[in-house]
């Protein structure tokens, strides 16, 4: 029988098999808010790194501070140290109970581990990948001027992973939101006021599209056709390649990034081929990413087209 026969759905073999991996991801990424509370009032779990969990643990705790410190500075009242720890620990545990927060902070700390093992490898550096070195280098000065925006950027926030921290400014705007509103909630009781005040200064200071995210975004767009020398991760580097393969595939970046984890490697293999990429360019970049993770069999059959419809199909499908 032909591998390309076409089942019921209207896959073909390959495809309907694929199918079925991506649905055995999406069932691991549905369970990750649940588990990921359940780590951090608890202990370890061996799917998912101490590392991460104390990632996480240290993120959550470094946003709670700084919208406690902006409470602080719209507040005359000084804080005492013992309750302002308190506070702190309270809000971190309310941020983790949100689970869009609890998602966000799981890809960044997934993003740092899988970034200092790439550079551990010897296969891109954290901050200054050759792609980046190249814009930087741009005759157009726009590009040159936002390539090192970039590359400032993502070192801070290399810098502010390896201390477990994670700026406000960082968080995309939906992000950003949701931190404020779990804040709130857990200061409903503080000084309205004072609150009021305090999410004013929080916002004045917020900019998305100056934080590391916003500028990587806003490079990809800036090189047009010439984003897909970003699905190259050994020559664009783990950041600039989430962002590249998240716009020319249509996914949500943190789902790109989750995506070079173990159990969704043949997201990122689908999402790859949904962009553009070839199959041989496709294994080569898993074998760069995930070393012992099989090629899927049959994938050089999927085209383009199948490959953005499997993902469309999904629970965590591409941004319409």
């Amino acid at each position: 029988m032909s591998e390309s026969v076409m089942d019921k759905t209207g896959d073909t073999q390959a495809g309907a098999q694929l199918r079925r991996e991506l649905a055995r991801g999406d069932r691991a990424l549905g369970s990750i808010p649940p588990v990921l509370g359940h780590l951090l009032a608890g202990s370890g779990h061996s799917l998912i790194s101490d590392s991460i969990v104390a990632h996480l643990r240290g993120m959550l705790s470094d946003c709670a501070g700084q919208l406690l410190d902006a409470q602080g500075r719209a507040s005359s009242l000084q804080p005492d140290p013992v309750e302002s720890d308190e506070a702190c620990e309270r809000l971190a545990i309310g941020l983790a109970a949100n689970s869009a927060v609890l998602s966000h902070c799981f890809a960044a700390a997934i993003e740092g581990a899988l970034s200092e093992e790439l550079e551990r490898r010897g296969v891109s550096d954290q901050v200054l990948s050759p792609l980046m070195q190249e814009l930087i280098a741009s005759d157009d000065e726009s590009v040159a001027e936002l390539a090192m925006a970039a590359m400032t950027a993502q070192a801070r926030w290399i810098q502010a992973h390896r201390r477990m921290g994670l700026p406000l400014a960082e968080l995309p705007a939906e992000i950003f939101h949701e931190a404020l509103k779990a804040w709130k909630a857990i200061s409903r009781n503080a000084d309205a006021a004072a609150m009021a005040q305090a999410e004013a200064l929080l916002r004045a200071e917020y900019d998305e599209s100056a934080g590391r995210l916003g500028l990587l975004t806003r490079l990809v767009a800036k090189l047009k056709s010439g984003a897909h020398a970003g699905l190259l991760v050994e020559h664009a580097g783990l950041a600039l390649f989430a962002s590249a393969l998240a716009s020319l595939s249509k996914q949500p970046r943190e789902l790109v990034v989750l995506s070079c984890h173990p159990s969704q490697l043949t997201r990122l293999a689908l999402g790859l081929r949904a962009a553009g990429a070839k199959p041989e360019e496709i294994a080569q970049q898993l074998l760069l990413i995930q070393p012992d993770f099989p090629f899927p069999e049959g994938f050089d059959q999927i085209g383009q087209a199948e490959a953005a419809d499997l993902l469309g199909c999904s629970s965590f499908g591409p941004e319409q």
